[in-house]
């Protein structure tokens, strides 16, 4: 583990197993210098075990980066559950999940990620308090997708006005790569804009909706990321800028939702060259944790949230400053900024 190329002085990284529900866990506490650690649990199905860990480390390290940026009073961790390759029984892998996190001690609070739902979230919280992204309850915020939408869209204004000098999206092209619960709340942003959308999707019918109902253009997924687009939102999974993708981009923006767009952290300096203007994903999609932080505070106040969207908006305007006035990446002037934060965390 310590000799792995993705740990970086974790402060715990917890393995869980129970036969009886089939769960086999990773939870990666990266670091609590501002407060308990908080990110949500992902869902899925990887082809090597060790892909679950390495998923762990990396997204943990981001969160830690991610709430230290939005100004929270949060440190950051990140769970994966390994999908069981036969039917299994929902209620008793959650459950058997939310006993492991209790088992942490409170060092790490979960919420949703990909493939997980408000549903479980109430599963999970019948095990433990350290939950949130819950629907019911007097801080209860629900789903926090639609705040990570919004902070997308947000971002992409900021984008598109410090690179296009535009205060306005009308007209433009955007290609959104995934369209779940965020990827979809941010094409309504965009349609509403009067943005021209090119989407794609695995789920056929998710597709078809965005289609009628946000004239949306459909592309293959293979193809998105070399649409003829001003805009390029990858918001599925990660490692969509690679040495292999970055060629083929039309876009002269990247703001999408995803986490972990860069597949290698020399991505950032070729983005730069190549005149492209990458907006450091953990920087626009934390309008999820904001929203989450609200719910742990115990009062739940709409108007805070607001307000962290707004910060929001002005961090990403100065990494981009940055970035100009030191000749650097984007990515590299928003880790920097984001260590500093942790170092001296008041």
């Amino acid at each position: 583990m310590f000799n792995h190329p993705d740990f970086d002085g974790h402060e715990g990284v917890h393995v869980f197993s129970d036969a009886g529900s089939g769960l086999q866990a990773v939870i990666a506490v990266h670091n609590t210098a501002r407060g308990p650690a908080a990110g949500g649990t992902r869902l899925w199905s990887y082809a090597d075990p060790n892909d679950a860990v390495t998923d762990a480390l990396r997204l943990s390290k981001a969160m830690s980066y991610k709430n230290a940026m939005a100004g929270l009073s949060l440190g950051g961790g990140k769970a994966v559950i390994l999908r069981p390759n036969t039917n299994f029984d929902r209620i008793a892998l959650f459950e058997a999940y939310g006993r492991a996190v209790e088992s942490v001690g409170g060092k790490y609070i979960t919420a949703e990620d990909v493939g997980v739902s408000p549903d479980d979230m109430r599963i999970i919280k019948t095990q433990t308090d350290f939950v949130a992204g819950l629907d019911d309850g007097p801080a209860a915020s629900g789903d926090p997708s639609p705040v990570t939408a919004e902070g997308v869209f947000r971002s992409i204004k900021v984008a598109v006005r410090h690179k296009m000098r535009r205060g306005s999206l009308e007209g433009l092209r955007v290609a959104v790569q995934g369209l779940g619960h965020v990827g979809y709340g941010l094409c309504k942003h965009l349609h509403a804009a009067g943005v021209h959308l090119i989407v794609t999707d695995i789920n056929q019918a998710v597709l078809e909706q965005a289609k009628t109902e946000l004239g949306a253009e459909i592309v293959e997924p293979d193809v998105i990321h070399a649409a003829q687009v001003d805009v390029y939102a990858p918001c599925a999974l990660g490692g969509a800028i690679s040495k292999t993708t970055l060629p083929d981009l039309k876009a002269s923006i990247i703001a999408g939702a995803a986490n972990n767009q860069l597949a290698t952290p020399d991505m950032g300096e070729a983005c730069r060259q190549r005149g492209i203007l990458y907006a450091p994903d953990y920087v626009v999609n934390a309008g999820g944790i904001i929203n989450v932080a609200a719910e742990v505070s115990g009062i739940y106040d709409s108007n805070w949230v607001r307000t962290k969207l707004d910060d929001l908006e002005i961090t990403l305007e100065t990494i981009f400053d940055m970035a100009l006035n030191q000749d650097l990446p984007t990515n590299i002037v928003a880790d920097n900024l984001a260590r500093q934060r942790l170092q001296n965390p008041d």
